[in-house]
């Protein structure tokens, strides 16, 4: 069974797995080491960059169309679930996660929200774990922006409303020592 060629043209919003949702600008041809080689150029807004990827190459960078609405909402439904088990020591995790987050895979994205939301306003979370979670989100929330003709902020709070984060979390509060200051 022949895997099907994807096909690119401009005006396209494409998920790039490292950089997130950009929208092909041109697709131009330029000449390089005596070859004619067709490009995709990329721009990415929200990162200010502009990517060139050649057409033939476009694929196997990991380059892809944006998922479908119903494809976003099985990705969501999965970040309500439990969290994954966390045996593992954070640093094999955080690799883990971070791997996942450069996927540029909804659904992978999503295991990283599910797995470092927080589910109540007692709930602490390590910088690092913040910043993972931050990314991941704001990764699943440019496609689903893009889907849902909305800014980046409100699909960021609209993804958190569906997957029942509290809105009293305040998520620049990470864990800090429980030792308070001596009194004076």
């Amino acid at each position: 069974m022949a895997a099907k060629k994807l096909e690119f043209k401009n005006g396209q919003h494409v998920v790039y797995p490292t950089q997130g949702v950009g929208k092909i600008v041109r697709i131009e041809e330029q000449t390089i080491g005596g070859m004619k080689i067709k490009l995709l150029v990329i721009d990415f807004e929200q990162n200010k960059m502009t990517l060139r990827v050649p057409l033939d190459r476009a694929e196997i960078s990991g380059l892809r169309p944006l998922v479908s609405s119903r494809k976003m909402n099985e990705a969501i439904e999965n970040a309500k679930g439990k969290a994954g088990a966390k045996r593992m020591i954070w640093s094999r995790r955080a690799a883990a996660y971070e791997e996942n987050i450069n996927s540029g895979d909804p659904m992978k994205l999503a295991e990283v929200v599910r797995d470092l939301q927080r589910r109540s306003s007692e709930d602490s979370m390590t910088f690092s774990a913040r910043g993972l979670y931050m990314r991941a989100l704001e990764r699943m929330a440019q496609e689903y922006a893009v889907l849902h003709n909305l800014d980046l902020d409100s699909a960021s709070e609209k993804i958190e409303e569906i997957i029942g984060v509290p809105k009293e979390i305040d998520l620049g509060a990470v864990e800090e020592d429980l030792e308070e200051p001596p009194e004076k």
